[in-house]
């Protein structure tokens, strides 16, 4: 008999008590698939065992899985489900790259950015106008002979946006 032959053997014999030893669990928990074990068989990194594991056990490790299976189900008086491992709850990981300003602070940064004449940083800081609200804002500049670069930028960045729209609205069509 040859070496890799010896190997199938052992390797089908294994197979065969994973297969009765899960088939035997199931059994005794009242499970109607293979995968309702795994919350009986616990983690050393907390919790049960997941679906995907126990299925790369049964073909990577089947002795192992196999022994778990037994001492945590087959042989043990009144099987217990394991505890799901805590996770961190939806959203609870926090953006750390985001500053939060008030709104003093915002309007200091403002300040001193029309102070440095930096126009960039000022569309930046700006808080979003509409443009009904960037007409009426410049018309009444306008109006009082005062000249504001900021208020003309918020016009001239929502006509750009307006047209952005419509072309790509016109595109799509």
């Amino acid at each position: 008999m040859s070496v890799a032959h010896k190997e199938e053997l052992v390797e089908s014999k294994s197979k065969y008590s994973v297969d009765d030893v899960i088939n035997r669990a199931i059994k005794k928990i009242g499970a109607k698939k293979e995968n309702e074990l795994c919350k009986y068989l616990p983690m050393k990194s907390g919790g049960y065992m997941h679906h995907f594991t126990l299925k790369k056990m049964k073909v990577k490790q089947p002795q192992e899985l196999a022994a778990i299976i037994e001492k945590f189900v087959v042989n043990a008086d009144r099987p217990s489900s394991v505890a799901p491992k805590q996770r961190a709850a939806r959203g609870s990981r926090k953006r750390r790259d985001h500053m939060n300003f008030t709104r003093n602070q915002l309007e200091r940064m403002l300040s001193i950015a029309r102070l440095a004449g930096d126009k960039e940083i000022i569309t930046i800081l700006s808080p979003k106008k509409s443009l009904s609200s960037c007409k009426r804002d410049l018309i009444l500049a306008i109006r009082q002979n005062r000249i504001e670069q900021e208020l003309w930028n918020c016009y001239v960045e929502s006509i750009q946006a307006q047209q952005t729209l419509a072309n790509s609205e016109m595109a799509h069509q």
